[in-house]
């Protein structure tokens, strides 16, 4: 893994595609901190095969529930109940 400052990418740019197509990532920082990867189209490839489809969230939820046991009937009003926050609330008014 290399890693270098962006100020310093762009002056090495080419040097930098020729070793990611050797098979070096690279991971670009600014002020010491990660920020962008260059990868290898390869590469690149490989991980939008092995990505989620992005969908919208109720096909999501129905294709989660399809795929949980038959018998499964969803949560029961007191296992919700359970999990709600009975504290007070924020104090809030409205000033004009």
């Amino acid at each position: 893994m290399l890693e270098t400052p962006i100020t310093e990418a762009k002056n090495t740019f080419t040097a930098l595609v020729h070793q990611v197509e050797g098979g070096e990532v690279v991971h670009l920082t600014r002020h010491g901190r990660p920020v962008a990867v260059i990868l290898s189209e390869v590469e690149y490839q490989v991980l939008r095969r092995h990505a989620a489809p992005r969908g919208d969230l109720l096909e999501f939820v129905q294709g989660w529930r399809g795929a949980l046991p038959g018998d499964w009937q969803g949560f029961t009003s007191a296992e919700i109940d359970a999990t709600r926050d009975r504290a007070a609330g924020k104090a809030f008014t409205w000033e004009a």
